[in-house]
């Protein structure tokens, strides 16, 4: 019985299939690359909608930092007074 599925499995496989020449890959050859060069999020839907592109999340971000830093050199000018 299992001589007939290792040959149905061969016949299912097109001729110029040849494994032989297959070198063996190496696991992980861009992991590296991947992890310095990408910083991905997920956008829950509703907040994706008001983003047309990854620029204007960039743009958001961006001045969400300036409003931030401002806020923060604010309050340290107060409490010196």
């Amino acid at each position: 019985m299992k001589k007939e599925v290792e040959n149905e499995m061969e016949d299912e496989l097109r001729p110029e299939y040849d494994f032989s020449q297959i070198q063996k890959g190496v696991r992980g050859k861009y992991v590296e690359r991947y992890r310095t060069g990408t910083n991905l999020v997920l956008l829950d839907p509703d907040i994706a909608q008001a983003f047309p592109n990854d620029d204007a999340v960039n743009d958001a971000l961006r001045l969400l930092i300036q409003i931030a830093q401002r806020q923060q050199s604010q309050t340290a000018v107060q409490r010196k007074e």
